[in-house]
């Protein structure tokens, strides 16, 4: 790594800041930067225009509605999706470039922060708003609650999450980022190697959004724990709500482990501890074993909510039970359990020997048996069913392809002989990028078009969804194979240019799969506005039923009422929702009551805003700003402690017109 200019003097008034922070002498960023800004000046111009802002403010931003919240979520993960991705074009045309005495496009200072932005927001600012937002939509659903346990602290978990990413992305335009890849493993993220505010905005960035997910997951678990309807025991409870339980428990076991490491590399940065460095005691190898205790359970807090949506999505679109359910929960505790015994595979070649590395190995071996365990029951469940193609389904289907030949090269480099050879190298990129891809993103998109109609009330256009589902298919093999082969081949990760004019060829094809890849993004985004536009057309007119599912989200209206279910449901069976049908269950159509649900308020939005300010001071070293936004925020959090306007009731004549108005709908149905 280079630097280019050494660590900037602290001044009394703006600290680090100054003029020299801002990246003139980057083209690339300036001509991004007129982007965001013309851009930003269009949005904000049609949101005055239409007049929007009061309903965004009451409606959106200052919402406890679990329902909202969780759209917000996802709205937050398209958004850094885009960013994340356009890092991986310009890493890819790079690399394509970068050969015969070509230096590329990307300076070395300027490449090292795209690979470490690139990781850093694809899983903390993508994959985690994405499966978070996904939870909170549905979970409470499942579970025939009205809303989560605790609303407000739902609110200020979202808008936390959203001052981290806003705190990632400033960094793009006002200083750099970290250039020591998505771990920031030491001593390269210390002080003496990165001196500059890189790894400062990493931190953190990565502290306030942490402090949103561990709330989160605290939320999420008392939600299912206390507030299932009557009748809805434990094993009774549907497999998307079994794995983000699970998932939620590793988020509040791990992520205090994230915070405390971070803690403590702010600390040697910013007092001159020496934790992570050679001197006095200290160690980077305990950072690297702090960081995957941490980065380990964090890859199944991804992909475990989606096994669940893998699972409900073959259930329904197989007409049938979910074989083998039992098993299925089985095999989600042992993951979660075995997560916690992995991690160190990750670093085979640190020297720990034989006898460490051979029971990593083993454990990394034992824990592939649940995850196939799971596969063959969905096969299973498949087998002999009347399977409806649609989209869900598809990407279920490609998920169990791709996923599979993921996991077999997981388990390759399990073996730490093998490790021995391939570790850095762009086998593990291919690998990695072939489970998170094939399992979490391929997941998610089946959780959103099968969801879709559940939350607006019309399908999403399948046309256009074929043409992004094929392109991401088609693109994901382009773009990763010919990785696996460069890896097989010894050429290490993190590389700018090459000497060897042979590999060309590869990281060309490569480039070309990124490009096939991209376009099935943008179908995917005018799937979105196509279905918007058409969605009259594409409505829900079955009352909420579109899929003829099996779980208790499908019994409530698209979308659903402020208050979910005018009546908590009584449960008697798994699929509660089938099993109310197959009993013919009739609806109430009278008797209803008012409804007490929580109020609105802005305290989360506000209070993650002095955390922002408080954040950005730390990264520039504006100590009385850090003090004035800390005082703002503990000030804030008691003031709110005073307000006792915090629910209302939603009046039995409002309940009667809504239920009414569904009466009608399903008699039209």
């Amino acid at each position: 790594m280079t630097i280019p200019h050494p660590a900037p003097e602290t001044g009394p008034i703006l600290g680090k800041l100054s003029m020299e922070a801002l990246p003139l002498h980057e083209p690339i960023l300036v001509a991004t930067f007129i982007g965001v800004v013309l851009g930003g000046i269009a949005v904000l111009g049609l949101i005055t225009k239409f007049r929007l802002w009061g309903y965004l403010w009451k409606d959106w931003f200052t919402t406890v509605d679990h329902k909202r919240i969780g759209i917000m979520y996802m709205i937050l993960g398209l958004v850094m999706f885009l960013r994340g991705f356009a890092d991986a074009i310009m890493m890819r045309l790079q690399q394509a470039m970068a050969f015969g005495g070509s230096e590329g496009y990307l300076t070395p200072h300027h490449y090292d922060q795209v690979f470490t932005a690139h990781g850093v927001i694809m899983i903390f600012f993508v994959a985690m708003p994405f499966i978070t937002g996904l939870m909170n939509y549905v979970v409470p659903l499942q579970i025939g609650a009205r809303d989560v346990s605790f609303p407000f602290l739902n609110n200020f978990s979202f808008w936390m999450t959203t001052a981290g990413a806003v705190l990632t992305m400033i960094s793009l335009f006002v200083g750099e980022y970290a250039q020591t890849g998505w771990l920031a493993y030491p001593p390269l993220s210390g002080i003496a190697y990165s001196p500059n505010v890189g790894v400062d905005y990493y931190i953190w960035g990565l502290q306030i959004a942490g402090v949103g997910t561990t709330l989160s997951g605290i939320n999420l678990i008392v939600t299912i724990l206390k507030l299932r309807a009557p009748g809805m025991g434990l094993m009774k409870m549907p497999v998307f709500t079994w794995t983000s339980l699970c998932a939620n428990i590793l988020i509040v076991a791990s992520f205090p482990i994230l915070t405390a490491t971070l803690v403590l590399l702010s600390l040697d940065r910013y007092v001159g501890t020496n934790f992570f460095t050679n001197d006095l005691g200290g160690s980077p190898m305990m950072y690297v074993n702090l960081i995957w205790i941490w980065g380990h359970p964090e890859v199944y807090i991804l992909v475990l909510p989606l096994f669940g949506v893998f699972s409900e999505v073959t259930s329904t679109f197989s007409g049938k039970k979910l074989f083998g359910y039992t098993s299925m929960v089985y095999a989600t505790i042992c993951i979660t359990i075995l997560s916690y015994l992995v991690w160190l595979h990750h670093f085979f070649t640190m020297g720990s020997g034989a006898s460490v590395n051979s029971f990593f190995g083993i454990t990394t071996m034992v824990i592939s048996i649940p995850t196939g365990a799971k596969l063959f029951n969905w096969l299973f469940t498949m087998y002999r069913g009347r399977i409806r193609f649609e989209l869900p389904m598809m990407w279920t289907i490609a998920f169990m392809l791709t996923f599979v030949i993921g996991g077999m090269t997981g388990v390759l480099l399990a073996v730490p002989p093998a490790d021995f050879v391939l570790h850095n190298s762009l086998f593990l990129i291919a690998h990695f990028h072939n489970v998170i891809i094939g399992g979490v993103l391929f997941g998610l998109f089946a959780a959103i078009n099968y969801w879709w109609p559940k939350a607006f009330g019309y399908k999403l256009d399948v046309f256009w969804g074929k043409i992004s589902f094929w392109c991401w298919v088609v693109g994901f093999w382009v773009a990763f194979t010919p990785l696996y082969i460069l890896g097989l081949m010894g050429v290490t990760r993190r590389m700018r240019v090459f000497d060897d004019p042979s590999l060309q060829i590869w990281f060309v094809i490569a480039g070309i799969g990124a490009l096939i890849v991209a376009a099935g993004i943008g179908a995917m985004l005018v799937q979105f506005a196509v279905s918007i536009w058409r969605r009259k057309e594409l409505r829900d007119t079955t009352g909420g039923d579109p899929w003829d599912g099996r779980t208790l989200e499908w019994a409530t209206s698209s979308p659903p009422p402020d208050y979910n279910f005018a009546f908590t449901p009584v449960i008697h069976d798994l699929d509660a929702w089938y099993d109310m049908k197959s009993r013919g269950h009739q609806r109430p159509t009278a008797g209803f009551r008012d409804i007490h649900m929580p109020s609105n308020t802005g305290t989360g939005m506000i209070l993650s805003g002095f955390c922002l300010v408080m954040g950005f001071a730390l990264v520039w070293h504006i100590w009385w700003l850090v003090a004035l936004s800390f005082a703002a925020t503990i000030v804030g959090a008691i003031y709110h402690t005073f307000n006792y306007k915090r629910d209302f009731d939603i009046p039995a004549a409002t309940v009667t017109a809504v239920e009414d108005a569904r009466t009608r709908q399903l008699a039209g149905a």
